[in-house]
């Protein structure tokens, strides 16, 4: 059974100014050429203020200087998007896991699972792994050897732990994900690779969210790390002893490599790429497509990605680039001559 909350409740629920009739019955939400007169819509892209005139929506989240456009039931936020994703989750419904082992469930006798915490079925914990009140092990996982589960935190199904893996409060694992592998360690001996030994751990602060098939290795020596807050898309490879700072989020398919720090509040869009061993600081945004090779000590925004063109102009274009260090010469030595 669904929901319902009038346009008025949820003005007060969120703290937002309300204009026109607060007694529309809202039973969820949808885009603004979607939406119908029982749903909440939003606009916090212009590129959509066209339809914010036509649409069907029973109520609208605008912003104060759009609300004029807007005949009908408003509700004014600072930000509109922030205000939509809270009024989102007030008609999620999920069903809550009851607490208990499932009978197809392999737990190591020297585990500490708290009898408050679920475990679902075809799950296994391992050895030492301590399981904390209100997590959710949902099917499938596997979890190693000396891992620590937080209250409230969820993962989802078919997440591997695979040791030494510690995991704060209310953080999110979503399906296939796989944290504590080893780190990508090697040294050449006579043509001959030798493993080095990752004796290190992952640790993952509260209130993350960790995305479906990303990976996190565990550190050689000290532990990888996530601090508060850390927001990971799908398909995201994090190497041996990378750190990130609280507040950071990270697109799809980004890849850190290893004991490369991360500074708090950046944002790294999808198929960023970062080098080994460098340093971001706080507040850094790096745009799509982006290869980091140099530490980045100023914030602000970042790019190195090509943008699409027409593959006859890329032709043309990656031919006068081949051709850059030749005319930079002649530039210089044209200079020299004019001295």
């Amino acid at each position: 059974m669904g929901r319902t909350y009038t346009a008025g409740q949820i003005a007060d629920r969120l703290g937002l100014e309300l204009r026109g009739d607060g007694d529309v019955r809202l039973t969820g939400v949808a885009s603004l050429a979607a939406a119908g007169p029982g749903q909440l819509s939003f606009l916090a892209n212009p590129r959509y203020r066209g339809e914010l005139a036509t649409t069907g929506a029973g109520a609208v989240i605008v912003t104060g200087s759009e609300a004029g456009n807007r005949e009908g039931t408003v509700l004014i936020a600072r930000d509109p998007y922030v205000a939509y994703a809270k009024a989102a989750s007030l008609f999620e419904v999920r069903e809550a896991a009851d607490p208990g082992i499932h009978p197809s469930a392999v737990v190591d006798p020297s585990a500490q699972v708290d009898p408050g915490a679920h475990v679902g079925p075809l799950s296994t914990i391992g050895p030492r792994t301590k399981v904390a009140r209100g997590a959710v092990i949902g099917p499938g996982c596997t979890i190693g050897e000396d891992c620590e589960i937080g209250e409230g935190t969820e993962l989802v199904a078919r997440v591997s732990l695979v040791r030494r893996v510690r995991i704060g409060a209310r953080t999110v694992v979503h399906p296939g994900a796989v944290l504590g592998a080893d780190g990508f360690g090697l040294a050449m001996e006579d043509g001959q690779w030798i493993k080095v030994p990752q004796l290190g751990g992952v640790r993952i602060g509260d209130d993350c969210e960790i995305g479906a098939n990303t990976t996190i290795d565990r550190g050689a020596i000290d532990d990888t790390v996530l601090e508060d807050n850390v927001r990971l898309d799908n398909l995201i490879q994090i190497a041996h002893n990378v750190h990130v700072g609280a507040h950071t989020a990270m697109a799809g398919c980004v890849g850190i490599a290893g004991s490369t720090r991360i500074g708090r509040y950046c944002m790294l869009a999808g198929q960023v790429g970062v080098a080994g061993h460098l340093e971001i600081c706080d507040r850094v945004t790096v745009m799509a497509k982006s290869m980091v090779s140099h530490s980045i000590t100023e914030p602000g925004e970042y790019a190195s990605g090509i943008p699409a063109t027409p593959a006859r102009d890329w032709r043309r274009n990656a031919v006068r680039i081949r051709q850059l260090d030749t005319l930079a010469r002649r530039i210089s030595a044209l200079e020299k001559e004019g001295e």
